[in-house]
C-alpha cells in the first residue's frame, strides 16, 4: 500500500521484497499478492503488471491496518495547538486551516462554518402592537427566534384565538404535514386573514434558515497533480459538485464522520475519490465539519490525523 501511495505504479513482488527487506522470495510474495487478489483486496490493471489496491483492499487498510500519522501530520498538529483567535472573523480562520490542510495533503480541503442543527417547534407567542405583530418562535428553553411581522387594521382580535390555535397544533400535529408542524388546511375560516400573513411570514423564515451555507474550499488546483485526475473529464464532475453543492461532497448527515472511500460515499461524483472528514461543536448546539477529498490513493493516516487536528482546534477555539 504505503509503496503504490508513493509512487503510483503497480506493485511487484520483487520491488517489494527489494525496499522492505522482507525476510522471504519473491515467489512467496507473489503467491501472496495472488491469494489477496483472490480475496478481492487487490487488482491487476493489466497482464504482466503488478498489483494494486482495491476498493476493498483499502477499507480493509483502513480498518486493520492504518500506521500513526507521520511527522507531517504531526507538524500540523503543533502548529495548530498554538494558533489562537486572531482573526477578524470566523471566514479567515476557516480559509487559513482550508489552505494549510491543502498545503500539507495535497488534497481538496472542506470546511463548513458552524451550522445550528434543526430543532422542534415548542410553542408559539403571538403579541399585537399597534400596526406590528411580534412572532416568538420557542425551540426550547434557552433557545428561541422572533419575527415583526406588519399587521393589517382590523386583526388584532384574531391573533389570541390564532395562538392557541397554532400551538393546539403542536401539541398535536396533523400526520400528514411533511414539512410543517402546522395543518394550514385545517385552518378555520374565522382566522383565514392573519392565518395567511403568518403562514408566509414562517415558510418565508424556515426558507432563510435551512439555505446552505458557503463551503470553504482550497487545495482544488492541486487535484489536477494527482495522476488520477489527468484527464479533465475524470476531475469535471468533482469540480462542478463543489461549485454547486459542496455540502454533498461531505454527505446528507452532519454526524458522519471518518472515512469514505469510493462507492461507500452516495454521489455519484466521488465513486473514484475518498472523503475523510471529522465534526466539531460548538457551545450553542452548531456543528461544522472538516473534509480532505482526493483520490483512493491517498496517505489515509496523515488526512485523517490533519482533519481530526483542525476539528478539535476549531472546537477549542469556538467554545
Amino acid at each position: 500500500m504505503q509503496h503504490y501511495v508513493d509512487t503510483t505504479e503497480p506493485v511487484g513482488s520483487k520491488t517489494l521484497v527489494r525496499r522492505f527487506g522482507l525476510g522471504a522470495s519473491a515467489a512467496t510474495v507473489r503467491s501472496a499478492m495472488g491469494a489477496l487478489e483472490q480475496r478481492g483486496l487487490l487488482t491487476q490493471p493489466h497482464t504482466s503488471a503488478g498489483r494494486i489496491p482495491s476498493q476493498a483492499g483499502y477499507r480493509a487498510y483502513v480498518d486493520q491496518l492504518l500506521p500513526a500519522p507521520g511527522a507531517a501530520a504531526l507538524q500540523l498538529q503543533r502548529e495548530l495547538m498554538g494558533l489562537s483567535l486572531q482573526w477578524a472573523a470566523l471566514d479567515d480562520l476557516l480559509l487559513h486551516l482550508a489552505r494549510r490542510l491543502a498545503d500539507l495533503t495535497g488534497l481538496l480541503s472542506l470546511i463548513t462554518p458552524p451550522l445550528r442543527q434543526q430543532r422542534d417547534l415548542q410553542a408559539v407567542r403571538l403579541v399585537a402592537r399597534d400596526d406590528r405583530l411580534l412572532v416568538f418562535l420557542v425551540e426550547g428553553s434557552a433557545s428561541s427566534t422572533s419575527l415583526n411581522l406588519r399587521l393589517p387594521r382590523g386583526l388584532d382580535h384574531q391573533i389570541p384565538i390564532l395562538e392557541r390555535w397554532l400551538n393546539g397544533q403542536l401539541h398535536n400535529p396533523d400526520p400528514a404535514a411533511a414539512r410543517s408542524p402546522f395543518a394550514w388546511n385545517r385552518l378555520p375560516a374565522e382566522l383565514r386573514n392573519s392565518g395567511a400573513l403568518l403562514r408566509q411570514a414562517l415558510e418565508h423564515h424556515d426558507h432563510h434558515q435551512h439555505e446552505p451555507e458557503a463551503v470553504v474550499a482550497s487545495g482544488l488546483g492541486g487535484l489536477l497533480g494527482q495522476p488520477e485526475f489527468q484527464r479533465t473529464s475524470s476531475l469535471l464532475p468533482l469540480v462542478e459538485l463543489v461549485e454547486s453543492h459542496p455540502t454533498e461532497v461531505l454527505g446528507p448527515d452532519p454526524n458522519d464522520v471518518g472515512i469514505f472511500i469510493g462507492h461507500e460515499h452516495p454521489h455519484q461524483a466521488l465513486r473514484q475519490c475518498s472523503v475523510v472528514q471529522a465534526s466539531y461543536r460548538c457551545a450553542d448546539g452548531s456543528q461544522g465539519r472538516v473534509a480532505l477529498v482526493g483520490p483512493m490513493r491517498m496517505a489515509y493516516a496523515t488526512a485523517r490525523a490533519a482533519v481530526r487536528s483542525a476539528a478539535e482546534l476549531l472546537q477549542r477555539l469556538l467554545n
